[in-house]
């Protein structure tokens, strides 16, 4: 019987490892930027064309390379960083496994060109499809410049699963932010297609978080700094008003290695739990630093995924450390004791206490009460207010004999669970818009508005309520939705066109949505670096929201992108319906309130907002008269 496991052959075997390593270019970015900091490097150029489809070329001043450590560098598991079992415990580099750079080899061409610091002549090698195509001396400065050229040339169904240019472009922006915030005392530059997106000076931390997140987080930073024998703690956390409805400003290094640790959010969000709403995430840049020994980075191929000998001490540490930082800078709430401005127009508190005053007051039965020794508790007997306490007495006993027999009747009602009354089933709204339609009264019915929340209204079989802002949502989701699908929306022209200067993340974010924004109405061009002009906007945006509009739909797409598994003209949609709804808390004019009503029961489907929270309940009067023991 023939034998029919064998060996994998080399260039095989590198594409399957290849498929771990190297899953995107974004993949390739962090890898490259990695060795370039293990390098030594104090200045680091990070350079894309195409998304990293075409280019994604790395070059740095680090130490170089020889000529056998450059051939070497691209076979498997080739490593400075580890010679003994030992080492693999006190990690304190980037990487240490050796597959990056063979892993990249694998899945494209490859251009290596590196010169040691004190030698004349370096090295330039080609590789293609892991085979070394050229190895030659030459010219080039101090450092390293590696060229991957052509991602997954040779792996053309790799190739195809790769997103639109610009969701790729900012996974290569979100691995350059987690390495660049790690080590402010490196200069990074990101050119993306010759357009400069990042130029970072070095600096301090807190220099580089501003760079990076956006000037307008200067005053909202508090720093947090703990120290003990076993860790110290040390970056920033933001102030209550910083928090976001989503996760992107929050970061995690462990021995300057970005990680993605729940344990660990979870402590900082307990840390912020009766600070900000529930439905918000802080912003945080912490840095962890322990023994190696102590934590193991060698359990997943990013090494974004780490274990901690003691969770819980990390925990208890992490949430202790914020707590103390929030509180020291009086970010913790506190309790009032200022008086009511009323109170202090009183003429007891804002007039002088006169000796005629105090002589007055000491006459008084309540100051002699509180007074003379063990009076406390006595009552004036004289008082005329309770000379004919008896007589009420008397009347209240009564009154209470003569209804204890109505109590004995309702007490098995009471005592009885309420009839159910609740939404109507998708299947009846017709039946409610038919009402509606039925009822030649309707017109003089004016809807009226519940703690600025909620709708009431009127049908013929009893009345309905409204959320004001779930059915807004549906109502502008349908019309947006009807925007893309049939009539673009027309803008709505500012007078004065306002500049938008976004973080590099959000510019390419606004930049993939571009053609749908435009068609919804946002009337946005590119304005250099990371900046858009906003010369129109949708008609139902109040005039001079224009930034907040757009920040606002940012911060929901990201957020249905991270929860929902739908396409991305569906998560812009619903993001721009959520944005732009009226919220709860706004006062409404019966007008405005008659229109929502309209507007909602000529919806496809009015009974939802698009994330499925119910939009009205409607309550029949038969139920409300079984409630009331009818």
């Amino acid at each position: 019987m023939a034998n029919i496991i064998n060996l994998l052959p080399d260039n095989i075997a590198n594409q399957i490892a290849a498929g771990e390593v190297i899953q995107r270019p974004a993949s390739a970015v962090k890898e490259l930027l990695e060795n370039a900091v293990d390098a030594g490097a104090t200045e680091i150029q990070l350079i894309i064309r195409d998304a990293g489809k075409e280019l994604v070329q790395v070059i740095d001043n680090g130490k170089g390379m020889s000529e056998a450590d450059a051939r070497m560098c691209f076979e498997r598991h080739a490593t400075s960083k580890i010679q003994t079992i030992e080492d693999l415990f006190q990690i304190r580099t980037m990487g240490f496994r050796g597959e990056a750079l063979a892993s990249i080899a694998a899945v494209s061409q490859v251009e290596l060109k590196t010169r040691m610091r004190g030698t004349d002549i370096g090295t330039y090698i080609e590789i293609d499809n892991s085979a070394v195509r050229k190895q030659e001396p030459c010219q080039t400065a101090e450092g390293t410049s590696i060229a991957m050229k052509n991602l997954f040339f040779n792996v053309p169904a790799r190739r195809n699963f790769l997103k639109s240019n610009a969701a790729e472009m900012r996974h290569i922006v979100d691995e350059f932010i987690r390495v660049a915030m790690a080590f402010p005392q490196i200069q990074f530059t990101l050119l993306n297609n010759t357009q400069q997106l990042f130029y970072l000076e070095k600096g301090s931390l807190k220099q580089r978080v501003i760079a990076i997140l956006g000037q307008h987080y200067n005053s909202k930073l508090v720093s947090v700094k703990e120290s003990t024998d076993y860790m110290d703690v040390h970056g920033f956390v933001g102030k209550p008003d910083a928090a976001k409805k989503t996760r992107g400003d929050q970061f995690f290094f462990v021995n300057n290695r970005f990680i993605k640790s729940p344990y660990l959010n979870h402590a900082i969000m307990t840390a912020y739990a009766d600070i900000i709403p529930a439905d918000s995430f802080p912003l945080y840049v912490l840095f962890i630093d322990l023994d190696p020994g102590h934590v193991d980075i060698n359990v997943h191929p990013t090494k974004q995924e780490i274990k901690f000998d003691d969770e819980k001490v990390m925990y208890a540490f992490v949430q202790s450390a914020v707590k103390h930082s929030l509180a020291q800078f009086n970010v913790m709430p506190t309790l009032n004791f200022e008086l009511d401005p009323d109170i202090q127009h009183l003429d007891a508190v804002s007039q002088p206490f006169t000796a005629e005053r105090q002589e007055q007051s000491a006459t008084t039965s309540l100051y002699k009460t509180f007074t003379q020794a063990n009076q406390a508790h006595v009552i004036d007997k004289s008082s005329s207010n309770l000379k004919h306490w008896k007589d009420l007495y008397d009347i209240g006993k009564s009154s209470s004999d003569s209804s204890s027999s109505y109590r004995e009747e309702r007490e098995t009602t009471l005592t009885q669970p309420l009839p159910a009354v609740g939404f109507e089933s998708r299947s009846s709204t017709a039946s409610v818009i038919d009402e509606r339609w039925q009822d030649n009264t309707i017109d003089q019915k004016v809807p009226v508005q519940v703690h600025q929340q909620f709708i009431l209204s009127q049908i013929k079989s009893g009345f309905i309520l409204i959320d004001q802002q779930a059915a807004h949502e549906r109502i502008l989701y349908e019309r947006y939705l009807r925007a893309l699908q049939e009539t673009p929306m027309p803008a709505q022209q500012s007078l004065f066109p306002q500049t938008l200067q976004l973080p590099p993340a959000d510019a390419a974010l606004v930049m993939e949505m571009l053609p749908d924004l435009q068609v919804l109405g946002y009337d946005l061009e590119p304005f250099g670096s990371n900046t858009f002009v906003v010369r129109g906007t949708p008609a139902d945006i109040q005039s001079g929201n224009e930034q907040a509009s757009i920040e606002g739909l940012l911060e929901q797409f990201k957020h249905y992108s991270a929860e929902l598994k739908v396409n991305k003209r569906e998560q812009l949609v619903r993001s721009m319906a959520r944005n732009n709804a009226i919220p709860s808390g706004r006062s409404l004019t019966t007008k405005e309130m008659q229109n929502i009503i309209d507007e909602l029961f000529a919806c496809a489907m009015p009974n939802a907002a698009p994330g499925g929270k119910y939009t009205y309940i409607s309550f029949k009067l038969t139920d409300l008269a079984k409630m009331f023991g009818g």
